[in-house]
C-alpha cells in the first residue's frame, strides 16, 4: 500500500490545479456552514445567559393606572413565580449639542436597587441612588453614539413637564436587546433612548404615585401561561389593560428569535446548495481524471492489487483533497464569525458574545462535505475498479461514430474546418459536454443567488420608502386627541400636508389564529401613506372591513371576504365581527388597515387621532421642530428620511455584507470550475492538438480548436445558469421570509446579464492560462502516448 499512497501524494502534485479548484468549491460551502452555525450559537448561547442572568420576565401588561396593592392579588395567581410592578413613561430628550427631536421611554426601578425582573447590566457606573431623584441610567446604544458617560446631563419632558437629570450609568437589559423605537424596524440610536429613573422619582415626574402602568411577571416551572395571561386580563381589565402577553410577542425577544431562526434556516440551505454543486463537479472531474489513469489502473491490477485496494486509493485522493477545502472553510468560517462580532453587538445589545468552535461543528462541516464528495466520485470509483487489466492497458477503443444530422446539414458545410472539428466533438461525446455544461451553469447559477439578494434588498427598500411613505414627518401624541389638530398642525411652519391616524392594540382571530397588532384607522383616500389597493400604489380603502398585508393574511389563513373578529385592547376593548376587505403586498412589517370614520364606529368613540403624517418644505425644518417640541401631547417627531437610512444601513452591514461575500465565493467557484474543464480538456485533447501541428496546422488553427470548443461549453452553460439560479435564488427568498423583513422575489434581466459575465469573464481568464500551456506545448512527448 506504500506505493498507493506515494502516487496519491504524486497524484495530487500533478493534479494541484484541479484539486485546488474543487477545494475551493468545498472550501466555500464549509465556510458558510461554519460561519453561520457558529453565528447562531453564539447569539443563541448569550441570549439564554442573559435572559437566565439577568431575570428576563415571562410575561407583560400595559394598563392606564392601577393601584400598587393590585399586585397582592396577582401574586396569588396561580402559576405566577414573581411580580413585578413599574412606571412607565413617554419622554421627549434634549441633548446641548443635538437639534434633532429625541424619543425615549423611561422605565421605573425600585429605589436604590435592583429590579426583581428585568435586571440591568451596568457597562458603566451605578444604579440612581436611593436619595437623589435626579439620577437615570441610560441605554448603551444612545450613550455610544452621542459619547456620553457617567457624569452627563440631560433634559427631559415627562408628561409635559420639563425634568433635568444626571447620568448615573449606562447599561442594558434583556427586555431590549433590539433597541428599537416603537413602529420601526431598525435601531436608530442618535433619537432613540431608553431610560431607567427611580420609581418615586418617575412616578412624581408621571403623576404616579401609588401606582403603576407597567407590569412584569415570571413563571413557576411548568407554568400554563395562557392561563396565566387570561387570569391576568380578568383582574387587569378594570384598569385599562391592553391585553397580557408573553415574551413571545415583545418586539426585541420576537425580532431576535426571527434572526436566529433566519440563521438557522440559511445554514441548511445555503452550504446544501454548494455542497451539492459541489459534489456533480466532483464528479465530473473524478470520471474524466480516471479515464486519463487507465493505464496506471491497468498496471496497479497487473501487480497484483486487488479492487478494493484501488478503490481505497481513489477514495483517499478525494478524502484529500476534501478534508482541505473542509480545513480552509472551518478556519475561514471561525475566523468570519468572530470578524462579525462587532456588527452583531451594534444591533444586539447583548453583555458579549461567547464564540466557541464545537468538535461536533468540525465533525459535522467534515461528514457532510465527505459525503458529498463521496456521492459525487462514487460512479468514478466504480469505473476504475471494474476495469480489467488487459482491456485498460489498451487505448480506448475507437467509438463508432456514424453521420448524424448534424454532419448533413447547412451548418456543418459553411462553419469551416477547425469549427467542424469542435462540433463533431462535441456531437460525438454528449454526455461529457451536457455534464460540463451543467457544472459550469451550476457555478454561474451560485453567482445570479448573490446578485439577486444585492437587487432584492435595493428594491425592497425602494418600494417601502418611495412608494409608499410619501411623508417627511411623523408625529404621535402621548394620547389620542381631537381631530382639530389637524388644523393646528396645518398652520405649523413649512407644513405643506397634513393626514391624521388613529392607532389601536387589536387581536385578529380568524378560527383558531389569532395575531396581536396595531390597527391603524386613516383617510378614506391616503395620500402620505399609500396602500397598493389599486394602480400606481394608491387606492381608496373600502369603507367597511379591514385591509391587511399579504403575511398577516397568511399567517391566518384568510382570503379576501372571510369573516375576522376583532377585539380591541383599549377604550371599552369591545370584540366586533367584520370581513377582510382586502390583501395588499407590502415588503416591510405587518400592518392591519381601515378607513378612520368605520374605526371610530367600531370602538364607540369620537373622532380622535393619535398620530399625524406631514409633508414638509425642509426649509422650515428646524422651526417646525421648535414648534412642536412647545407642544406638551407630541410624543416624537420622526424623520421618515432618517428611518429609511437606518434601514440601508441596516440592510447594508448585514444582508449586503452576506450577499457581496456570495458573490465572491461564487465568482470563485465559477473560475475553478471553468478552469478545471478547461484543463482536463487539454489534457484529453493534447496529442490530438500535437497530431494536427504536425500535420500542418498552424499554433493559431490548432489553439481555436481548444479554445472554440471551451467557448462553446461555456455559452452553453449560460442558459442553466440562468435556471438554476432563479431555483436557487427562489429558495433562498423562501428562507429569508420574516414577519418584519420580505425580499421581493424580482429576477431582473440585469441579474441574468451579471449571471452571463460570471461564466464568461472566468471562462477567458482559464482561456488564456490554457493558452499559455499550448504556447509550451511539446509535440514529441505528446506524441509518445501508447498506442
Amino acid at each position: 500500500m506504500r506505493a498507493l499512497n506515494l502516487k496519491v501524494l504524486r497524484d495530487l502534485v500533478r493534479l494541484r490545479g484541479q484539486a485546488a479548484a474543487i477545494a475551493l468549491v468545498i472550501a466555500s460551502g464549509v465556510l458558510i456552514l461554519v460561519f453561520l452555525v457558529i453565528s447562531h450559537d453564539a447569539l443563541s448561547l448569550s441570549q439564554e445567559r442573559f435572559y437566565a442572568d439577568y431575570q428576563f420576565a415571562d410575561v407583560f401588561a400595559e394598563v392606564t393606572r392601577a393601584p400598587r396593592r393590585v399586585a397582592g392579588s396577582l401574586r396569588e395567581i396561580p402559576g405566577v413565580s414573581e411580580v413585578e410592578t413599574r412606571v412607565r413613561a413617554p419622554a421627549r430628550l434634549e441633548l446641548a449639542d443635538f437639534d434633532e427631536p429625541i424619543r425615549g421611554h423611561v422605565l421605573s426601578v425600585p429605589d436604590g436597587r435592583q429590579p426583581a425582573l428585568n435586571q440591568i447590566y451596568l457597562r458603566e457606573g451605578r444604579l440612581p441612588e436611593r436619595a437623589r431623584r435626579d439620577e437615570v441610567v441610560v441605554s448603551d446604544g444612545f450613550a455610544e453614539v452621542h459619547g456620553l458617560a457617567a457624569g452627563d446631563t440631560l433634559r427631559l419632558i415627562i408628561g409635559g413637564r420639563l425634568v433635568d437629570v444626571r447620568i448615573s450609568g449606562i447599561g442594558v437589559s434583556p427586555e431590549f436587546i433590539y433597541q428599537v423605537s416603537p413602529g420601526h424596524l431598525m435601531p436608530d440610536y442618535h433619537r432613540y433612548a431608553i431610560l431607567w429613573m427611580g420609581e418615586s422619582a418617575l412616578a412624581a415626574a408621571y403623576g404616579m404615585e401609588g401606582a403603576f402602568n407597567s407590569l412584569s411577571v415570571s413563571l413557576q416551572r411548568d407554568a400554563d401561561r395562557e392561563a396565566v395571561i387570561d387570569a391576568l386580563d380578568a383582574v387587569l381589565g378594570r384598569y385599562g389593560s391592553t391585553g397580557a402577553h408573553g415574551r413571545d410577542e415583545l418586539f426585541s425577544h420576537e425580532f431576535f428569535t426571527l434572526e436566529l431562526q433566519q440563521l438557522q434556516a440559511m445554514a441548511v440551505v445555503v452550504p446544501a446548495i454548494f455542497l451539492l454543486v459541489s459534489a456533480f463537479l466532483l464528479h465530473v472531474v473524478m470520471v474524466r481524471i480516471i479515464r486519463g489513469q487507465r493505464d496506471q489502473i491497468a498496471v496497479l491490477k497487473a501487480f497484483g492489487y486487488s479492487d478494493l485496494a484501488i478503490a481505497a486509493h481513489y477514495v483517499l485522493l478525494t478524502a484529500l483533497i476534501v478534508l482541505a477545502g473542509s480545513a480552509v472553510g472551518i478556519a475561514l468560517g471561525a475566523w468570519t464569525a468572530h470578524g462579525l462580532a462587532d456588527l452583531y453587538m451594534e444591533y444586539f445589545r447583548l453583555p458579549e458574545l461567547s464564540f466557541r468552535l464545537q468538535v461536533w461543528l468540525v465533525l459535522l462541516a467534515v461528514g457532510v462535505s465527505m459525503t458529498a464528495a463521496l456521492l459525487g466520485t462514487l460512479q468514478a470509483v466504480w469505473q476504475a475498479v471494474r476495469m480489467q487489466p488487459a482491456e485498460a492497458m489498451r487505448p480506448p477503443a475507437p467509438e463508432r461514430f456514424s453521420q448524424g444530422w448534424l454532419e448533413g446539414s447547412a451548418l456543418m458545410r459553411d462553419v469551416g474546418q477547425s469549427n467542424r472539428m469542435i462540433l463533431r466533438n462535441l456531437a460525438r461525446h454528449r454526455l461529457k459536454a451536457v455534464l460540463s455544461v451543467i457544472g459550469i451553469g451550476l457555478s454561474g447559477g451560485l453567482l445570479l443567488i448573490g446578485a439577486y439578494m444585492l437587487q432584492a434588498v435595493e428594491h425592497m427598500i425602494d418600494q417601502q420608502y418611495r412608494l409608499t411613505l410619501q411623508m417627511d414627518v411623523d408625529v404621535a401624541f402621548t394620547d389620542p386627541v381631537p381631530q382639530r389638530v389637524s388644523g393646528e398642525l396645518r398652520n405649523e411652519p413649512g407644513v405643506l400636508a397634513v393626514e391624521t391616524w388613529r392607532s389601536v392594540p387589536v387581536r385578529l382571530r380568524a378560527g383558531p389564529r389569532s395575531e396581536r397588532i396595531e390597527l391603524l384607522g386613516m383617510d378614506p383616500e391616503p395620500r402620505l401613506r399609500r396602500l397598493p389597493l389599486g394602480r400606481y400604489g394608491a387606492g381608496r380603502l373600502p369603507a367597511a372591513g379591514v385591509v391587511v398585508t399579504d403575511y398577516l393574511a397568511d399567517q391566518l389563513a384568510l382570503g379576501v371576504g372571510d369573516p375576522l373578529e376583532i377585539e380591541f385592547l383599549e377604550g371599552r376593548r369591545r370584540t366586533v365581527e367584520t370581513r377582510l376587505a382586502g390583501v395588499i403586498a407590502e415588503p416591510m412589517g405587518t400592518g392591519a388597515y381601515m378607513e378612520r370614520t368605520a374605526l371610530h364606529r367600531m370602538m364607540g368613540e369620537g373622532p380622535a387621532v393619535t398620530g399625524a403624517w406631514l409633508l414638509l418644505d425642509h426649509k422650515h425644518q428646524d422651526a417646525l421642530y421648535a414648534s412642536l417640541s412647545d407642544r406638551p401631547e407630541v410624543a416624537s417627531v420622526e424623520l421618515v428620511s432618517e428611518a429609511e437610512a437606518n434601514v440601508r444601513e441596516y440592510m447594508e452591514e448585514t444582508l449586503l455584507v452576506f450577499a457581496i461575500v456570495f458573490v465572491l465565493l461564487a465568482g470563485s467557484i465559477a473560475f475553478a470550475v471553468t478552469y478545471n474543464n478547461a484543463r482536463i480538456t487539454y489534457a484529453e485533447r493534447e496529442r490530438d492538438l500535437a497530431t494536427l501541428e504536425v500535420l500542418g496546422y498552424s499554433r493559431p488553427q490548432v489553439s481555436w480548436i481548444l479554445l472554440g470548443e471551451i467557448a462553446f461549453v461555456s455559452l452553453a452553460a449560460i442558459p442553466v445558469a440562468w435556471v438554476s439560479g432563479t431555483g436557487f435564488a427562489w429558495l433562498l427568498n423562501q428562507v429569508m421570509t420574516l414577519e418584519f423583513v420580505r425580499l421581493p422575489f424580482i429576477v431582473t434581466p440585469q441579474l441574468y446579464g451579471i449571471a452571463a459575465l460570471g461564466i464568461i469573464v472566468p471562462s477567458a481568464l482559464s482561456a488564456l492560462l490554457i493558452l499559455w500551456r499550448l504556447h509550451g506545448l511539446d509535440r514529441v512527448l505528446a506524441l509518445k502516448a501508447a498506442e
